[in-house]
């Protein structure tokens, strides 16, 4: 379900409801824009989800808390500044990947005197290709930027600096209770937050925002984590690691889709696509989500455009426009 009309077709999927007015009424404008963005890593538009996930970085990362915040700034500021549609800055889709950006750097970067400027820099040029893709992804059948802005900046810092040693994790045991902290893991695993407890504050937000949002990604984070205890690997699968871009693909295509087959679709994608990454030397990131959803997206646009020119009736001068 989309909301106001104001926000341009092919920018990132806004699926729920408007929040209530009452919380808005107490709630700045550039506050609820910088919400907005921490809920739209999620695809959604709803101030009190962006609160929760902000909590949950605060709460179980602290030390990428301060990069987070500075990465959503840096993006709605510059939008803000060079002048942007204020309707695009108030849903969040110019802060979102400066948020993932934030988090990203803070992560994988030592702290230095250059970091703080590199995050404020990384967040406003995801605000400026942002803007370029929307400007050019006006036409319906354009495909939307999800959280592509991101993963491509991701690609270039992380090849240009020398990034932290990181120490391999404690895998938990395979149990009931691992089972659980793994479904939620993949939700968290989405902010770079391998914490159950983060997961369940953003399960909390999405509820908030879309019961039915809700559902699709912790469907999403179970079938990647069904898929990675298949194929024996339980390190990634009880850590959350294989259920995080299938989450985003549950959240991007679920909620809208009249079949289960589409998003179902999607997740196979997204599990095929990221040994392939890996095998080329990439970081997965959420490039499986995105090359996953713009796959079934072009896919649904061919095979329905072949449906509706097999119409008997449809007139072969006028055929009907493509959605």
């Amino acid at each position: 379900m989309r909301i106001e009309c104001s926000v341009r077709q092919g920018s990132y999927p806004l699926m729920s409801v408007m929040p209530s007015q009452s919380f808005n009424a107490f709630c700045p404008d550039w506050a609820t824009a910088l919400l907005n963005g921490f809920s739209q890593i999620f695809l959604q538009r709803h101030p009190l989800c962006g609160l929760l996930c902000l909590l949950a970085i605060l709460v179980c990362a602290p030390a990428l808390f301060g990069g987070a915040l500075l990465g959503a700034l840096a993006g709605l500021l510059t939008a803000q500044q060079r002048g942007y549609s204020k309707a695009d800055r108030q849903a969040g889709l110019f802060s979102y990947n400066g948020v993932l950006l934030g988090l990203l750097l803070s992560l994988f970067l030592p702290w230095s005197v250059l970091l703080p400027p590199l995050i404020i820099a990384a967040g406003g040029l995801s605000a400026i290709i942002t803007q370029q893709w929307l400007k050019r992804a006006q036409n319906p059948g354009s495909l939307p930027a999800y959280t592509a802005p991101f993963v491509g900046l991701g690609w270039l810092l992380l090849s240009l600096f020398e990034t932290l040693p990181s120490l391999p994790p404690l895998s938990p045991a395979l149990s009931a209770t691992g089972l659980g902290s793994a479904l939620l893991q993949g939700l968290g695993q989405i902010m770079f937050l391998g914490y159950p407890l983060a997961g369940l504050l953003i399960a909390l937000g999405l509820a908030l925002a879309s019961r039915r949002a809700a559902l699709w990604a912790l469907a999403g984070s179970a079938a990647g984590l069904a898929f990675s205890l298949m194929l024996q690997d339980n390190s990634q699968a009880l850590l959350g690691l294989g259920g995080y871009n299938c989450a985003l693909v549950g959240l991007a295509l679920g909620p809208q889709a009249r079949r289960p087959w589409p998003p179902l679709l999607g997740m196979l994608l997204a599990l095929l696509i990221t040994p392939g990454l890996v095998a080329l030397g990439l970081p997965p990131l959420t490039a499986p989500f995105v090359l996953a959803c713009w796959l079934v997206r072009a896919g649904s646009r061919i095979f329905g455009a072949q449906a509706r020119d097999d119409v008997p009736c449809a007139p072969s001068a006028n055929p009907p426009r493509l959605r």
